[in-house]
Protein backbone atom coordinates (compact mmCIF):
# COMPACT_ATOMS: atom_id res chain seq x y z
CA UNK A 1 0.00 0.00 0.00
CA UNK A 2 1.17 3.91 -0.36
CA UNK A 3 3.32 5.22 2.32
CA UNK A 4 2.12 8.44 2.42
CA UNK A 5 -1.57 8.51 2.37
CA UNK A 6 -4.24 6.02 3.45
CA UNK A 7 -8.52 5.64 4.07
CA UNK A 8 -9.62 4.15 6.85
CA UNK A 9 -13.56 3.89 8.34
CA UNK A 10 -13.67 6.31 10.10
CA UNK A 11 -12.50 6.31 14.21
CA UNK A 12 -13.89 6.02 17.29
CA UNK A 13 -12.01 7.64 20.20
CA UNK A 14 -12.76 4.66 23.28
CA UNK A 15 -11.22 7.64 25.79
CA UNK A 16 -11.77 11.36 25.58
CA UNK A 17 -12.51 14.47 27.70
CA UNK A 18 -14.94 16.73 26.56
CA UNK A 19 -15.64 19.50 29.70
CA UNK A 20 -18.69 21.01 29.86
CA UNK A 21 -20.29 24.49 29.23
CA UNK A 22 -18.25 26.84 26.91
CA UNK A 23 -15.29 24.31 27.10
CA UNK A 24 -17.47 21.69 25.80
CA UNK A 25 -18.83 24.16 23.24
CA UNK A 26 -15.45 24.96 21.89
CA UNK A 27 -13.69 21.33 21.58
CA UNK A 28 -16.34 19.25 21.04
CA UNK A 29 -15.95 20.00 16.87
CA UNK A 30 -12.26 18.88 17.12
CA UNK A 31 -13.71 15.37 17.81
CA UNK A 32 -17.10 15.24 15.98
CA UNK A 33 -15.21 15.99 12.70
CA UNK A 34 -12.33 13.00 12.63
CA UNK A 35 -14.64 10.59 14.70
CA UNK A 36 -17.54 8.77 14.57
CA UNK A 37 -18.22 7.83 18.46
CA UNK A 38 -16.81 8.71 21.60
CA UNK A 39 -16.54 7.58 25.08
CA UNK A 40 -16.92 10.51 26.96
CA UNK A 41 -14.99 10.53 30.37
CA UNK A 42 -17.06 11.45 33.41
CA UNK A 43 -15.38 13.51 35.94
CA UNK A 44 -16.65 16.59 35.71
CA UNK A 45 -17.90 18.87 38.77
CA UNK A 46 -20.05 17.18 40.33
CA UNK A 47 -18.94 14.09 38.57
CA UNK A 48 -21.38 11.83 36.63
CA UNK A 49 -22.44 9.23 38.68
CA UNK A 50 -26.14 8.52 38.05
CA UNK A 51 -27.82 7.62 35.33
CA UNK A 52 -29.95 10.89 34.95
CA UNK A 53 -26.84 12.87 35.49
CA UNK A 54 -25.56 10.54 32.40
CA UNK A 55 -28.45 11.46 30.53
CA UNK A 56 -28.56 15.09 31.12
CA UNK A 57 -24.77 15.06 30.14
CA UNK A 58 -25.51 13.52 26.72
CA UNK A 59 -28.16 16.01 25.69
CA UNK A 60 -26.12 18.69 26.02
CA UNK A 61 -23.53 17.06 24.08
CA UNK A 62 -25.71 16.52 21.43
CA UNK A 63 -27.35 19.69 21.50
CA UNK A 64 -24.02 21.62 20.42
CA UNK A 65 -23.50 19.21 17.62
CA UNK A 66 -24.60 20.69 14.18
CA UNK A 67 -27.67 19.25 12.38
CA UNK A 68 -26.16 16.77 9.82
CA UNK A 69 -23.74 15.12 12.63
CA UNK A 70 -23.54 12.11 13.11
CA UNK A 71 -21.18 11.81 16.20
CA UNK A 72 -22.54 9.55 18.48
CA UNK A 73 -21.10 10.03 22.69
CA UNK A 74 -20.76 6.79 24.34
CA UNK A 75 -21.72 8.09 28.55
CA UNK A 76 -19.59 6.16 31.19
CA UNK A 77 -20.42 5.96 34.93
CA UNK A 78 -18.08 7.92 37.50
CA UNK A 79 -17.74 5.02 40.03
CA UNK A 80 -17.72 6.13 43.62
CA UNK A 81 -17.67 3.94 46.96
CA UNK A 82 -21.61 4.07 47.17
CA UNK A 83 -22.36 3.42 43.96
CA UNK A 84 -24.64 0.57 43.62
CA UNK A 85 -25.26 -2.35 41.14
CA UNK A 86 -29.02 -1.17 40.67
CA UNK A 87 -27.78 2.21 38.95
CA UNK A 88 -25.18 0.46 36.89
CA UNK A 89 -27.84 -2.02 35.77
CA UNK A 90 -30.33 0.39 34.78
CA UNK A 91 -28.04 2.40 32.77
CA UNK A 92 -27.18 -0.32 30.77
CA UNK A 93 -30.40 -1.78 30.28
CA UNK A 94 -31.80 1.66 29.08
CA UNK A 95 -28.65 2.40 26.71
CA UNK A 96 -27.19 4.83 28.64
CA UNK A 97 -24.05 3.75 30.47
CA UNK A 98 -21.96 1.80 27.43
CA UNK A 99 -18.88 1.46 30.15
CA UNK A 100 -18.25 2.58 34.30
CA UNK A 101 -14.55 4.47 34.73
CA UNK A 102 -13.01 3.75 37.97
CA UNK A 103 -10.88 7.10 39.28
CA UNK A 104 -9.00 5.83 42.23
CA UNK A 105 -9.65 8.24 44.41
CA UNK A 106 -7.11 11.52 43.77
CA UNK A 107 -5.38 10.08 40.78
CA UNK A 108 -6.23 12.71 38.54
CA UNK A 109 -8.29 15.80 37.42
CA UNK A 110 -11.35 15.60 39.47
CA UNK A 111 -10.68 12.18 41.00
CA UNK A 112 -11.37 13.49 44.49
CA UNK A 113 -14.62 11.57 44.63
CA UNK A 114 -13.49 8.16 43.31
CA UNK A 115 -13.27 4.84 44.77
CA UNK A 116 -10.96 4.87 48.35
CA UNK A 117 -11.24 0.91 47.93
CA UNK A 118 -11.49 -1.75 45.08
CA UNK A 119 -13.11 -4.07 47.88
CA UNK A 120 -15.85 -1.71 48.42
CA UNK A 121 -17.39 -2.40 45.21
CA UNK A 122 -16.90 -6.25 44.84
CA UNK A 123 -20.78 -6.02 44.32
CA UNK A 124 -20.23 -3.60 41.87
CA UNK A 125 -17.97 -5.28 39.32
CA UNK A 126 -19.83 -8.96 39.70
CA UNK A 127 -23.16 -6.91 38.46
CA UNK A 128 -20.64 -5.45 35.65
CA UNK A 129 -19.35 -8.91 34.64
CA UNK A 130 -22.96 -10.67 34.85
CA UNK A 131 -24.24 -7.70 32.29
CA UNK A 132 -21.18 -6.99 30.19
CA UNK A 133 -20.60 -3.60 30.97
CA UNK A 134 -16.56 -2.64 30.62
CA UNK A 135 -14.67 -1.26 33.23
CA UNK A 136 -12.39 1.17 32.32
CA UNK A 137 -9.38 1.50 34.80
CA UNK A 138 -7.19 4.49 35.22
CA UNK A 139 -4.55 2.64 36.44
CA UNK A 140 -1.99 4.27 39.07
CA UNK A 141 -2.01 3.94 42.78
CA UNK A 142 -2.49 6.95 44.70
CA UNK A 143 -0.29 5.85 47.60
CA UNK A 144 2.32 8.52 48.10
CA UNK A 145 5.31 6.26 49.16
CA UNK A 146 5.35 5.79 45.50
CA UNK A 147 7.48 7.40 42.99
CA UNK A 148 4.97 9.11 40.35
CA UNK A 149 7.01 7.26 37.40
CA UNK A 150 6.38 3.61 39.10
CA UNK A 151 2.56 4.01 40.19
CA UNK A 152 1.03 1.79 37.07
CA UNK A 153 3.47 -0.62 37.27
CA UNK A 154 2.35 -0.99 41.28
CA UNK A 155 -1.22 -0.62 40.74
CA UNK A 156 -1.35 -3.26 37.75
CA UNK A 157 0.53 -5.35 40.62
CA UNK A 158 -1.09 -4.81 43.88
CA UNK A 159 -5.03 -3.79 42.34
CA UNK A 160 -5.16 -4.82 38.72
CA UNK A 161 -3.92 -8.58 38.68
CA UNK A 162 -6.39 -9.39 41.79
CA UNK A 163 -9.19 -7.66 40.18
CA UNK A 164 -8.63 -9.36 36.92
CA UNK A 165 -8.24 -12.99 39.00
CA UNK A 166 -11.44 -12.31 41.16
CA UNK A 167 -13.66 -11.65 37.81
CA UNK A 168 -12.85 -13.84 35.18
CA UNK A 169 -15.46 -12.29 32.85
CA UNK A 170 -15.67 -8.93 33.34
CA UNK A 171 -14.16 -6.41 30.59
CA UNK A 172 -11.29 -4.39 31.53
CA UNK A 173 -10.02 -1.76 29.54
CA UNK A 174 -6.88 -0.53 30.83
CA UNK A 175 -6.59 3.29 29.56
CA UNK A 176 -3.91 5.47 28.31
CA UNK A 177 -0.99 2.80 29.31
CA UNK A 178 1.98 4.31 29.78
CA UNK A 179 4.76 1.27 30.69
CA UNK A 180 6.18 -1.83 29.30
CA UNK A 181 4.23 -3.68 32.16
CA UNK A 182 1.11 -2.52 31.35
CA UNK A 183 1.77 -3.52 28.15
CA UNK A 184 2.83 -7.03 29.14
CA UNK A 185 -0.34 -7.18 31.62
CA UNK A 186 -2.71 -6.86 28.74
CA UNK A 187 -1.29 -8.64 26.14
CA UNK A 188 -1.06 -11.39 28.95
CA UNK A 189 -4.04 -11.74 31.01
CA UNK A 190 -6.88 -13.69 31.19
CA UNK A 191 -10.29 -13.31 30.33
CA UNK A 192 -11.73 -10.17 28.19
CA UNK A 193 -8.86 -7.47 28.54
CA UNK A 194 -8.02 -4.45 26.65
CA UNK A 195 -6.35 -1.14 26.38
CA UNK A 196 -5.82 2.13 25.18
CA UNK A 197 -2.85 3.98 23.59
CA UNK A 198 -2.56 7.99 22.96
CA UNK A 199 -0.86 10.21 20.84
CA UNK A 200 1.16 11.86 23.41
CA UNK A 201 2.22 8.50 24.94
CA UNK A 202 3.35 7.25 21.66
CA UNK A 203 5.28 10.35 20.44
CA UNK A 204 6.72 11.80 23.71
CA UNK A 205 8.72 10.00 26.73
CA UNK A 206 9.36 11.77 30.10
CA UNK A 207 12.36 13.71 28.66
CA UNK A 208 9.71 15.84 26.77
CA UNK A 209 8.10 17.82 29.83
CA UNK A 210 12.14 19.20 30.63
CA UNK A 211 13.22 19.95 27.23
CA UNK A 212 14.99 22.99 27.99
CA UNK A 213 13.28 24.16 30.94
CA UNK A 214 9.36 22.82 32.12
CA UNK A 215 6.87 22.33 29.51
CA UNK A 216 3.81 22.11 30.71
CA UNK A 217 2.12 21.15 27.86
CA UNK A 218 3.39 18.09 27.63
CA UNK A 219 2.19 17.17 31.38
CA UNK A 220 -0.20 14.72 31.50
CA UNK A 221 -1.51 11.81 34.21
CA UNK A 222 -0.56 9.35 33.90
CA UNK A 223 2.76 10.89 33.13
CA UNK A 224 4.98 9.89 29.98
CA UNK A 225 7.80 7.30 30.59
CA UNK A 226 11.11 6.70 29.97
CA UNK A 227 11.93 5.47 26.55
CA UNK A 228 11.92 2.28 26.86
CA UNK A 229 8.61 2.15 27.56
CA UNK A 230 7.47 4.36 24.72
CA UNK A 231 8.68 1.99 22.90
CA UNK A 232 7.09 -0.90 24.12
CA UNK A 233 3.74 1.28 23.20
CA UNK A 234 4.73 1.38 19.72
CA UNK A 235 5.50 -2.05 19.59
CA UNK A 236 2.04 -2.50 20.99
CA UNK A 237 0.02 -0.65 18.87
CA UNK A 238 1.12 -2.18 15.31
CA UNK A 239 1.57 -5.23 16.34
CA UNK A 240 -2.02 -6.17 14.87
CA UNK A 241 -3.00 -7.61 18.96
CA UNK A 242 -6.56 -6.84 19.02
CA UNK A 243 -6.28 -5.73 22.55
CA UNK A 244 -4.73 -2.38 22.04
CA UNK A 245 -6.58 0.32 20.05
CA UNK A 246 -7.09 4.50 20.37
CA UNK A 247 -7.95 6.27 22.80
CA UNK A 248 -7.02 9.80 22.66
CA UNK A 249 -7.51 10.66 26.52
CA UNK A 250 -7.60 14.51 24.62
CA UNK A 251 -8.06 16.80 27.94
CA UNK A 252 -7.95 20.56 27.27
CA UNK A 253 -7.18 23.25 29.80
CA UNK A 254 -6.71 26.72 29.09
CA UNK A 255 -3.24 27.85 28.62
CA UNK A 256 -3.52 29.86 31.18
CA UNK A 257 -4.19 27.26 33.50
CA UNK A 258 -1.39 25.12 32.50
CA UNK A 259 1.44 27.76 32.63
CA UNK A 260 0.72 28.18 36.39
CA UNK A 261 2.95 27.84 39.16
CA UNK A 262 0.48 24.61 39.91
CA UNK A 263 -0.50 23.62 36.27
CA UNK A 264 -3.14 20.83 35.38
CA UNK A 265 -2.35 17.34 34.33
CA UNK A 266 -3.80 16.84 30.49
CA UNK A 267 -3.19 17.54 27.01
CA UNK A 268 -5.09 18.56 24.05
CA UNK A 269 -4.99 16.42 21.14
CA UNK A 270 -8.21 16.05 19.65
CA UNK A 271 -7.59 18.28 16.48
CA UNK A 272 -4.30 16.26 15.54
CA UNK A 273 -4.81 12.66 17.11
CA UNK A 274 -5.39 10.83 13.96
CA UNK A 275 -2.51 12.89 12.47
CA UNK A 276 -0.15 11.62 15.25
CA UNK A 277 -1.74 8.08 15.02
CA UNK A 278 -0.89 7.83 11.47
CA UNK A 279 2.81 9.41 11.60
CA UNK A 280 4.11 6.61 14.52
CA UNK A 281 2.59 3.84 12.00
CA UNK A 282 4.09 5.77 9.04
CA UNK A 283 7.52 5.56 11.00
CA UNK A 284 6.99 2.08 12.72
CA UNK A 285 6.90 0.77 8.93
CA UNK A 286 3.09 -0.77 9.49
CA UNK A 287 0.81 1.98 7.97
CA UNK A 288 -1.24 -0.87 6.95
CA UNK A 289 -2.39 -2.06 10.20
CA UNK A 290 -3.55 1.61 11.13
CA UNK A 291 -7.12 0.40 9.98
CA UNK A 292 -7.44 -2.11 12.48
CA UNK A 293 -6.06 -0.10 15.88
CA UNK A 294 -8.16 3.13 14.84
CA UNK A 295 -11.42 1.62 13.11
CA UNK A 296 -11.78 -2.00 14.53
CA UNK A 297 -10.29 -3.37 17.37
CA UNK A 298 -12.41 -0.69 19.03
CA UNK A 299 -16.00 -1.58 18.19
CA UNK A 300 -15.50 -5.55 18.07
CA UNK A 301 -14.17 -5.03 21.93
CA UNK A 302 -17.71 -3.11 22.63
CA UNK A 303 -19.45 -4.91 20.45
CA UNK A 304 -20.67 -2.20 17.83
CA UNK A 305 -20.27 -2.05 14.14
CA UNK A 306 -17.71 -0.84 12.57
CA UNK A 307 -18.59 3.07 10.69
CA UNK A 308 -19.31 3.14 7.26
CA UNK A 309 -17.63 6.63 6.58
CA UNK A 310 -14.65 6.71 5.57
CA UNK A 311 -11.16 9.41 6.31
CA UNK A 312 -8.10 9.65 4.22
CA UNK A 313 -4.94 10.90 6.09
CA UNK A 314 -2.06 12.01 3.88
CA UNK A 315 1.81 12.55 4.50
CA UNK A 316 2.24 16.70 4.11
CA UNK A 317 4.93 19.04 4.93
CA UNK A 318 4.99 20.58 8.17
CA UNK A 319 1.47 20.70 9.85
CA UNK A 320 0.88 23.58 11.95
CA UNK A 321 -1.66 23.26 14.97
CA UNK A 322 -2.22 26.97 16.59
CA UNK A 323 -3.88 27.39 19.69
CA UNK A 324 -7.63 26.10 19.87
CA UNK A 325 -9.66 28.89 20.42
CA UNK A 326 -12.29 29.32 23.63
CA UNK A 327 -14.56 31.58 24.86
CA UNK A 328 -12.40 31.34 28.24
CA UNK A 329 -9.42 32.07 26.70
CA UNK A 330 -7.14 29.59 23.94
CA UNK A 331 -6.45 25.78 24.78
CA UNK A 332 -2.70 24.61 23.73
CA UNK A 333 -2.76 21.84 20.59
CA UNK A 334 -0.49 19.08 20.99
CA UNK A 335 2.09 18.69 18.15
CA UNK A 336 4.86 16.17 18.69
CA UNK A 337 8.74 16.78 19.26
CA UNK A 338 10.03 17.27 15.84
CA UNK A 339 6.49 18.29 14.07
CA UNK A 340 4.01 16.80 12.62
CA UNK A 341 3.72 15.80 8.80
CA UNK A 342 0.27 14.35 8.68
CA UNK A 343 -2.86 15.68 8.49
CA UNK A 344 -6.60 14.55 7.22
CA UNK A 345 -7.02 14.93 3.23
CA UNK A 346 -9.46 17.36 2.26
CA UNK A 347 -11.11 14.35 -0.17
CA UNK A 348 -10.78 10.85 -0.11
Amino acid sequence: MPTDKITLPLPDDWHLHLRDDAMLAAVLPATARDFGRAIVMPNLKPPVSTVAAAVAYRARIRALLPPASDFQPLMTCYLTDVTTPDELRAGHRDGVFVAAKLYPAGATTNADAGVTSLAKLHRVFETMQTIGLPLLVHGETTDPAVDVFDREAVFIDTLLMPLRRDFPALKIVLEHVTTREGVQFVSEAAGPTAATLTPHHLTINRNAMFERGIRPHMYCLPVAKREAHRAALRAAAVSGNPRFFLGTDSAPHLRAAKEHDCGCAGVFNAPTALACYAQVFAGQGRLDRLVDFASRFGPAFYGLPVNTREITLEACAEAVADDWPTPLGPVCVFVPPGGLRWRRSASP
